[in-house]
């Protein structure tokens, strides 16, 4: 019955993007012809003020009436420029993650049944909200007479989200199935990314966790930190953190009022977020300008860590020879290591693809660096992946999505901004400790410490083999079978199945039916 419900939430989303225009902005290029005549046929449906608007505005007034969930979705298609596109991607990243706020006895009822505790023994005030997203809101307090900052889970928003992830997974379905081409993107896994990222982000003590961690990562870098958690105040539904006084990194003009210096802070922030995808191998994954604060000492303070990334060491060193690679022009171990990596399937020819990693590195070298448009780049790289079959790898997405976010960050402080050099020394560094000799001590250390594991768990091993081998003897000799209470359980839920399936027929026969008489 679920899926019955999933494809009537599909029809209002559908009539949603008709009438506010967005399914008119669709390009047809490459696409059936079918697909440009029904596009045609439902143009004249939209709202007359949408065809005025422009895409992005489209897009925001659609996301807005559908609600909290799809401002979510749009939000992660925007990290997957390879699914959607990358001018798409750009339009989605512009959706504003702002929502009404939600009352705040609602979310006081919130945190007393997330930490058991009466409001009164946890803050000595706490205040009406100052700011709501798709998720939770967040509401200024005080805690001993320090002020605080307190982050609620907006209430029946994972209900409604589980509800609306079902219609993302018929969709994903009928794509793999109508249009082959596009498995290799994979997007029942897209799908299925975004309901684990976004159950994580719905749980605030692993956002308290992140900004931990990250903490504990960069407790000796310069010009960068994150709020610290109020622990004895956090769990599923709630996070208590440092108040945070500066000036969002958005507002360009209170900065250079404050007398900061801005080409030196986006120096920072770009040599921050390599250190951190680099050296420790996790990442804010949401680095917007909204959610970057400049104190008055200017330090950089990243706050909502709910979207992190995480690449490992393999990944991070594949990373550094592909860009070590497009820097010293040596476009056949650039082809060389996707290959390696798994990232092109091995039937492809490796001097082909270099020959295609050439076309994408040669005009970098015959512009000024600050010309170069990461956004670009990515977009270049999309179309020859796609030429050479490359499969969808969500990590290095999402590190390129944050990549592009972090340096128009620093291209709005700076217009000027040359990310190559400003890159440079962190990632010459990591190069020189991770691809030279540093590299096999690295290694052996490794080896040896998976050696020492095999060895610890050869007794377990071993006694799984045996009892293995005995099961496969068994079942030679009798066949396998199923006890009379597995076959029963099977039985009735193939018949419950066709049940719900023939319902579903008749369900749509009665729709179509209804919808042929009032028409």
């Amino acid at each position: 019955m679920s899926t019955i419900g999933a494809y009537f939430r599909l029809a209002r989303v559908g009539w949603v993007l008709v009438r506010e225009g967005v399914v008119s902005a669709l390009p047809t290029e490459d696409m059936p012809p079918a697909v440009g005549f029904a596009k045609s046929m439902l143009e004249p449906l939209a709202r007359f003020r949408a065809k005025k608007q422009a895409r992005s505005e489209r897009l925001t007034r659609a996301v807005d009436r559908l609600g909290p969930s799809y401002v979510k979705i749009g939000q992660f298609l925007a990290t997957r420029p390879d699914v959607v596109g990358v001018d798409w991607a750009v339009d989605l990243a512009m959706l504003q993650d702002r929502m009404a706020f939600f009352p705040t006895d609602a979310a006081k009822n919130a945190i007393q049944t997330s930490l058991g505790r009466p409001i009164e023994d946890l803050y000595t005030a706490f205040e009406e909200p100052i700011a709501a997203a798709s998720i939770a809101q967040v509401h200024p307090a005080t805690v001993n007479g320090k002020k605080v900052a307190v982050k609620v889970v907006r209430p029946g928003v994972r209900q409604r989200f589980a509800h609306d992830i079902e219609g993302m997974y018929v969709v994903a379905r009928m794509q793999e199935r109508l249009m082959p081409s596009s498995r290799r993107l994979r997007p029942i896994e897209v799908t299925r990314t975004l309901e684990q990222t976004t159950k994580m982000e719905m749980d605030l003590r692993l956002e308290a966790a992140a900004l931990s961690e990250i903490a504990e990562n960069i407790k000796d870098d310069p010009g960068f930190r994150v709020p610290t958690v109020d622990w004895e105040r956090t769990g599923r539904d709630v996070i208590t953190m440092e108040w945070i006084d500066g000036v969002k990194m958005n507002d360009v003009e209170a900065l250079r009022a404050a007398g900061h210096d801005l080409e030196k802070l986006a120096e920072v922030l770009i040599q921050s977020f390599l250190r951190h995808t680099l050296r420790d191998g996790f990442f804010h994954a949401d680095m917007h300008p909204g959610n970057l604060f400049v104190e008055q000492n200017g330090t950089i303070v990243a706050v909502d860590m709910g979207i992190t990334g995480r690449l490992g060491k393999k990944e991070r060193r594949f990373l550094a020879e592909i860009l070590f690679g497009f820097i010293t022009r040596d476009y056949m171990r650039v082809a060389e290591v996707h290959f390696e990596a798994g990232y092109v399937p091995g039937h492809h020819d490796v001097a082909a693809f270099a020959q295609a990693i050439r076309a994408i590195g040669e005009p970098i070298h015959g512009q000024p660096a600050e010309t170069i448009s990461m956004a670009r780049l990515l977009a270049l790289l999309f179309e020859v992946t796609d030429l050479f079959e490359m499969q969808t790898r969500p990590e290095l997405i999402l590190l390129q999505k944050t990549m592009v976010v972090v340096e128009g960050v620093s291209r709005m402080l700076n217009p000027r901004f040359n990310m190559w050099k400003a890159s440079e020394p962190v990632v010459g560094d990591w190069i020189r400790d991770n691809l030279g000799p540093k590299r096999v001590v690295s290694d052996v250390k490794d080896g040896l410490k998976a050696i020492v594991k095999l060895a610890e768990a050869a007794p377990e091993i071993a006694a799984q083999t045996g009892k293995f081998h005995q099961e496969l003897v068994h079942m030679s000799e009798n066949g396998l079978r199923f006890d009379p209470e597995t076959a029963e359980a099977i039985g009735k839920a193939e018949a419950r199945h066709s049940r719900y399936g023939r319902l579903a027929l008749w369900v749509i026969a009665a729709a179509l039916v209804y919808i042929a008489v009032t028409l």
